[in-house]
Protein backbone atom coordinates (compact mmCIF):
# COMPACT_ATOMS: atom_id res chain seq x y z
CA UNK A 1 0.00 0.00 0.00
CA UNK A 2 3.01 2.29 0.18
CA UNK A 3 2.44 3.57 -3.34
CA UNK A 4 -0.69 5.42 -2.17
CA UNK A 5 1.10 7.53 0.45
CA UNK A 6 1.04 11.23 -0.37
CA UNK A 7 4.25 11.84 1.59
CA UNK A 8 7.39 9.92 2.35
CA UNK A 9 6.82 7.93 5.50
CA UNK A 10 9.58 6.46 7.64
CA UNK A 11 9.63 4.62 10.94
CA UNK A 12 11.73 3.55 13.87
CA UNK A 13 10.66 0.17 15.24
CA UNK A 14 12.57 -0.91 18.35
CA UNK A 15 12.03 -4.13 20.28
CA UNK A 16 11.34 -3.29 23.94
CA UNK A 17 13.55 -6.06 25.31
CA UNK A 18 16.11 -3.70 26.83
CA UNK A 19 17.32 -0.13 26.99
CA UNK A 20 17.99 2.06 23.97
CA UNK A 21 21.75 2.13 23.41
CA UNK A 22 24.01 4.31 21.29
CA UNK A 23 23.74 2.06 18.24
CA UNK A 24 19.92 2.04 18.28
CA UNK A 25 19.86 5.78 18.95
CA UNK A 26 22.12 6.48 15.97
CA UNK A 27 19.82 4.47 13.70
CA UNK A 28 16.80 6.33 15.07
CA UNK A 29 18.50 9.69 14.50
CA UNK A 30 19.45 8.88 10.90
CA UNK A 31 16.00 7.49 10.06
CA UNK A 32 14.40 10.59 11.61
CA UNK A 33 16.71 12.97 9.73
CA UNK A 34 16.10 11.21 6.41
CA UNK A 35 12.35 11.72 6.68
CA UNK A 36 12.40 15.17 8.28
CA UNK A 37 14.78 16.42 5.56
CA UNK A 38 12.27 15.18 2.96
CA UNK A 39 9.33 16.84 4.73
CA UNK A 40 7.77 13.45 5.43
CA UNK A 41 6.02 11.73 8.31
CA UNK A 42 7.84 9.69 10.94
CA UNK A 43 6.26 6.81 12.87
CA UNK A 44 7.24 4.98 16.04
CA UNK A 45 6.25 1.31 16.24
CA UNK A 46 6.96 -1.08 19.10
CA UNK A 47 7.92 -4.53 17.86
CA UNK A 48 6.86 -6.56 20.89
CA UNK A 49 5.43 -9.56 19.03
CA UNK A 50 7.82 -11.83 20.98
CA UNK A 51 6.03 -11.30 24.29
CA UNK A 52 8.39 -13.32 26.52
CA UNK A 53 11.26 -10.96 25.59
CA UNK A 54 9.33 -7.67 25.68
CA UNK A 55 8.37 -5.51 28.65
CA UNK A 56 6.08 -2.48 28.81
CA UNK A 57 8.51 -0.59 31.06
CA UNK A 58 11.25 -0.89 28.44
CA UNK A 59 8.89 0.52 25.81
CA UNK A 60 8.10 3.49 28.04
CA UNK A 61 11.79 4.11 28.70
CA UNK A 62 12.63 3.98 24.99
CA UNK A 63 9.99 6.63 24.30
CA UNK A 64 11.42 8.86 27.05
CA UNK A 65 14.92 8.46 25.65
CA UNK A 66 13.85 9.33 22.11
CA UNK A 67 12.00 12.42 23.32
CA UNK A 68 15.07 13.44 25.34
CA UNK A 69 17.22 13.19 22.19
CA UNK A 70 14.82 15.56 20.42
CA UNK A 71 13.24 13.03 18.07
CA UNK A 72 9.52 13.53 17.58
CA UNK A 73 6.94 11.32 15.91
CA UNK A 74 3.82 12.07 13.88
CA UNK A 75 2.27 8.72 14.83
CA UNK A 76 2.99 6.10 17.44
CA UNK A 77 1.83 4.36 20.62
CA UNK A 78 1.71 7.68 22.45
CA UNK A 79 0.55 9.94 19.59
CA UNK A 80 -1.95 7.56 17.99
CA UNK A 81 -2.75 7.95 14.30
CA UNK A 82 -4.83 6.60 11.41
CA UNK A 83 -2.70 3.46 10.85
CA UNK A 84 -2.67 2.06 14.39
CA UNK A 85 -2.34 0.17 16.54
CA UNK A 86 1.39 0.98 16.69
CA UNK A 87 2.23 -1.91 19.02
CA UNK A 88 2.72 -5.31 17.39
CA UNK A 89 1.10 -7.31 20.18
CA UNK A 90 -2.15 -5.48 19.36
CA UNK A 91 -1.98 -6.36 15.67
CA UNK A 92 -2.13 -10.15 15.76
CA UNK A 93 -5.36 -10.34 13.78
CA UNK A 94 -3.59 -8.68 10.84
CA UNK A 95 -0.80 -11.25 10.96
CA UNK A 96 -3.27 -14.13 10.99
CA UNK A 97 -5.00 -12.65 7.95
CA UNK A 98 -1.66 -12.46 6.15
CA UNK A 99 -0.88 -16.08 7.05
CA UNK A 100 -4.23 -17.15 5.60
CA UNK A 101 -3.47 -15.30 2.35
CA UNK A 102 -0.03 -16.87 2.08
CA UNK A 103 -1.40 -20.35 2.76
CA UNK A 104 -4.12 -19.87 0.17
CA UNK A 105 -1.46 -18.83 -2.32
CA UNK A 106 0.61 -21.97 -1.71
CA UNK A 107 3.59 -20.13 -0.25
CA UNK A 108 3.77 -21.99 3.08
CA UNK A 109 4.32 -25.50 4.38
CA UNK A 110 4.37 -27.00 7.89
CA UNK A 111 7.75 -27.77 9.43
CA UNK A 112 8.07 -30.36 12.21
CA UNK A 113 11.81 -30.06 12.79
CA UNK A 114 12.74 -29.84 16.47
CA UNK A 115 15.33 -27.58 18.03
CA UNK A 116 17.66 -30.59 18.13
CA UNK A 117 17.17 -31.06 14.38
CA UNK A 118 17.97 -27.41 13.75
CA UNK A 119 21.00 -27.60 16.03
CA UNK A 120 22.25 -30.49 13.91
CA UNK A 121 21.86 -28.34 10.82
CA UNK A 122 23.87 -25.58 12.48
CA UNK A 123 26.74 -27.96 13.27
CA UNK A 124 27.01 -29.13 9.66
CA UNK A 125 29.59 -27.57 7.29
CA UNK A 126 28.25 -24.32 5.79
CA UNK A 127 25.19 -24.75 8.03
CA UNK A 128 25.17 -21.21 9.42
CA UNK A 129 23.94 -18.13 7.61
CA UNK A 130 23.84 -14.61 8.97
CA UNK A 131 20.27 -15.28 10.18
CA UNK A 132 21.05 -18.63 11.75
CA UNK A 133 21.06 -22.20 10.41
CA UNK A 134 20.44 -22.51 6.68
CA UNK A 135 17.36 -24.70 6.49
CA UNK A 136 17.78 -27.49 3.89
CA UNK A 137 14.06 -27.93 3.17
CA UNK A 138 13.62 -31.21 5.06
CA UNK A 139 9.89 -30.84 5.72
CA UNK A 140 9.25 -29.29 2.33
CA UNK A 141 9.76 -32.74 0.82
CA UNK A 142 7.42 -34.64 3.16
CA UNK A 143 4.51 -36.52 1.68
CA UNK A 144 0.96 -35.81 2.86
CA UNK A 145 0.98 -39.06 4.79
CA UNK A 146 4.24 -38.16 6.53
CA UNK A 147 2.82 -34.77 7.45
CA UNK A 148 -0.30 -36.35 8.93
CA UNK A 149 1.79 -38.70 11.05
CA UNK A 150 4.01 -35.90 12.38
CA UNK A 151 1.05 -33.58 12.99
CA UNK A 152 -0.48 -36.16 15.33
CA UNK A 153 2.31 -35.58 17.87
CA UNK A 154 3.77 -32.12 17.17
CA UNK A 155 2.53 -28.61 16.39
CA UNK A 156 4.42 -27.37 13.32
CA UNK A 157 5.97 -24.05 12.51
CA UNK A 158 5.14 -22.56 9.11
CA UNK A 159 7.88 -21.88 6.56
CA UNK A 160 7.83 -19.71 3.43
CA UNK A 161 9.00 -21.43 0.25
CA UNK A 162 11.94 -19.60 -1.30
CA UNK A 163 11.69 -19.37 -5.10
CA UNK A 164 14.56 -20.57 -7.25
CA UNK A 165 15.81 -17.12 -8.23
CA UNK A 166 18.43 -14.54 -7.37
CA UNK A 167 17.22 -11.43 -5.58
CA UNK A 168 18.72 -7.98 -5.97
CA UNK A 169 18.22 -5.44 -3.22
CA UNK A 170 18.75 -1.82 -4.22
CA UNK A 171 20.07 -0.13 -1.11
CA UNK A 172 20.01 3.66 -0.88
CA UNK A 173 23.48 3.77 0.70
CA UNK A 174 25.22 0.55 -0.35
CA UNK A 175 23.90 0.22 -3.91
CA UNK A 176 22.81 -3.08 -5.44
CA UNK A 177 23.20 -6.14 -3.23
CA UNK A 178 22.84 -9.57 -4.85
CA UNK A 179 21.50 -12.57 -2.92
CA UNK A 180 21.90 -15.97 -4.54
CA UNK A 181 19.00 -18.32 -5.12
CA UNK A 182 17.91 -20.07 -1.94
CA UNK A 183 20.13 -17.95 0.32
CA UNK A 184 19.30 -18.84 3.93
CA UNK A 185 16.77 -21.50 3.02
CA UNK A 186 12.99 -21.52 3.53
CA UNK A 187 12.26 -19.32 6.53
CA UNK A 188 9.78 -19.42 9.41
CA UNK A 189 6.81 -17.03 9.36
CA UNK A 190 5.03 -18.58 12.37
CA UNK A 191 6.80 -20.43 15.13
CA UNK A 192 5.55 -23.74 16.52
CA UNK A 193 4.46 -21.94 19.72
CA UNK A 194 2.19 -19.71 17.64
CA UNK A 195 4.34 -16.56 17.76
CA UNK A 196 4.45 -14.72 14.44
CA UNK A 197 7.99 -14.36 13.14
CA UNK A 198 9.63 -10.96 12.75
CA UNK A 199 9.85 -11.28 8.96
CA UNK A 200 6.10 -11.47 8.45
CA UNK A 201 5.08 -9.02 11.18
CA UNK A 202 7.36 -6.26 9.91
CA UNK A 203 6.13 -6.66 6.33
CA UNK A 204 2.46 -6.52 7.34
CA UNK A 205 3.12 -3.49 9.52
CA UNK A 206 5.10 -1.58 6.90
CA UNK A 207 2.42 -2.27 4.29
CA UNK A 208 -0.46 -1.32 6.58
CA UNK A 209 1.27 1.87 7.71
CA UNK A 210 2.20 2.86 4.15
CA UNK A 211 5.89 3.09 4.98
CA UNK A 212 7.87 4.32 1.97
CA UNK A 213 11.37 4.43 3.50
CA UNK A 214 13.11 2.07 5.90
CA UNK A 215 16.50 3.05 7.33
CA UNK A 216 17.91 0.44 9.69
CA UNK A 217 21.14 -1.27 10.73
CA UNK A 218 23.21 -3.37 8.37
CA UNK A 219 22.63 -6.40 10.58
CA UNK A 220 19.17 -6.58 8.99
CA UNK A 221 20.36 -6.45 5.38
CA UNK A 222 20.02 -10.22 4.97
CA UNK A 223 16.39 -9.98 6.09
CA UNK A 224 15.54 -7.72 3.19
CA UNK A 225 15.30 -10.31 0.36
CA UNK A 226 12.96 -12.39 2.53
CA UNK A 227 10.81 -9.36 3.22
CA UNK A 228 10.74 -8.40 -0.46
CA UNK A 229 9.42 -11.88 -1.26
CA UNK A 230 6.70 -11.50 1.37
CA UNK A 231 5.68 -8.08 0.01
CA UNK A 232 5.38 -9.63 -3.45
CA UNK A 233 3.44 -12.67 -2.22
CA UNK A 234 0.99 -10.42 -0.36
CA UNK A 235 0.59 -8.09 -3.33
CA UNK A 236 2.01 -5.09 -1.47
CA UNK A 237 4.50 -2.39 -2.48
CA UNK A 238 7.83 -2.66 -0.68
CA UNK A 239 9.50 0.44 0.78
CA UNK A 240 12.89 1.78 -0.22
CA UNK A 241 15.68 0.45 2.00
CA UNK A 242 18.82 1.96 3.49
CA UNK A 243 21.10 -0.14 5.71
CA UNK A 244 23.67 1.77 7.72
CA UNK A 245 26.86 0.15 9.06
CA UNK A 246 26.92 -0.54 12.78
CA UNK A 247 28.81 1.11 15.60
CA UNK A 248 31.66 -0.97 17.04
CA UNK A 249 33.46 -0.67 20.33
CA UNK A 250 37.11 0.46 20.58
CA UNK A 251 38.14 -3.22 20.47
CA UNK A 252 36.43 -3.72 17.10
CA UNK A 253 33.54 -5.85 18.41
CA UNK A 254 29.82 -5.07 18.30
CA UNK A 255 28.93 -2.30 20.73
CA UNK A 256 27.64 -3.77 24.01
CA UNK A 257 27.53 -3.26 27.78
CA UNK A 258 31.11 -4.46 28.13
CA UNK A 259 32.19 -1.21 26.48
CA UNK A 260 30.76 0.79 29.39
CA UNK A 261 27.53 2.66 30.00
CA UNK A 262 26.33 2.87 26.41
CA UNK A 263 22.64 3.08 27.33
CA UNK A 264 20.85 6.34 26.54
CA UNK A 265 18.78 6.23 29.75
CA UNK A 266 21.92 6.06 31.91
CA UNK A 267 23.33 9.10 30.12
CA UNK A 268 20.04 10.94 30.54
CA UNK A 269 19.90 10.18 34.26
CA UNK A 270 23.55 11.09 34.83
CA UNK A 271 22.97 14.69 33.76
CA UNK A 272 24.57 14.42 30.35
CA UNK A 273 23.13 16.97 27.91
CA UNK A 274 21.14 15.47 25.06
CA UNK A 275 22.90 17.80 22.60
CA UNK A 276 26.25 16.23 23.49
CA UNK A 277 24.95 12.74 22.76
CA UNK A 278 23.34 13.84 19.50
CA UNK A 279 26.58 15.56 18.50
CA UNK A 280 28.54 12.34 18.99
CA UNK A 281 25.95 10.32 17.07
CA UNK A 282 26.12 12.85 14.21
CA UNK A 283 29.93 12.77 14.26
CA UNK A 284 29.94 8.96 14.08
CA UNK A 285 27.52 9.24 11.15
CA UNK A 286 29.70 11.56 9.07
CA UNK A 287 27.34 14.51 9.58
CA UNK A 288 29.78 16.55 11.71
CA UNK A 289 33.54 16.90 11.31
CA UNK A 290 34.02 16.77 15.08
CA UNK A 291 31.86 15.85 18.07
CA UNK A 292 30.17 19.01 19.29
CA UNK A 293 26.83 19.70 20.99
CA UNK A 294 23.96 20.04 18.53
CA UNK A 295 20.18 19.65 18.55
CA UNK A 296 18.74 16.99 16.30
CA UNK A 297 16.59 19.62 14.59
CA UNK A 298 19.70 21.61 13.65
CA UNK A 299 20.93 18.72 11.48
CA UNK A 300 17.86 18.51 9.24
CA UNK A 301 18.70 21.13 6.63
CA UNK A 302 22.23 19.85 6.02
CA UNK A 303 21.41 16.14 6.16
CA UNK A 304 22.90 14.14 3.28
CA UNK A 305 22.73 10.34 3.27
CA UNK A 306 25.86 10.05 1.10
CA UNK A 307 27.96 11.37 4.01
CA UNK A 308 27.11 8.35 6.16
CA UNK A 309 30.05 5.87 6.26
CA UNK A 310 29.64 2.63 4.35
CA UNK A 311 31.82 0.66 6.74
CA UNK A 312 31.37 -0.06 10.46
CA UNK A 313 32.42 2.81 12.71
CA UNK A 314 34.82 2.05 15.57
CA UNK A 315 34.20 4.37 18.50
CA UNK A 316 37.07 6.17 20.19
CA UNK A 317 37.62 4.92 23.75
CA UNK A 318 38.18 8.40 25.19
CA UNK A 319 35.05 9.89 23.63
CA UNK A 320 32.98 6.90 24.72
CA UNK A 321 34.33 7.26 28.26
CA UNK A 322 33.45 10.97 28.39
CA UNK A 323 29.90 10.25 27.24
CA UNK A 324 29.43 7.60 29.89
CA UNK A 325 30.85 9.70 32.75
CA UNK A 326 28.16 12.37 32.71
Amino acid sequence: MAETASKRRGRFAPTPSGSLHLGNARTALLAWLQIRAAGGEFILRMEDIDKPRSRAEWAEEIIRDLEWLGLDFDEGPKEGGPYGPYVQSEREDRYREALDRLQAGGYLYPCYCSRADLAGIASAPHGIGSEGPVYPGTCRRLSEEERRMKAASKEPSLRFVLPNQEITVTDGLLGEQLFLSGAGGDFVVRRADGIIAYQLAVVVDDADMEITDVLRGMDLLDSTPRQLLLFEALGEQAPNYVHVPLLYGPDGSRLSKRHGAVGISSMRRSGRRAEEVVGCLAYWSGLLEQPEPVRASELINSFCLSRVPKEPVRLEAELLRKLAEG
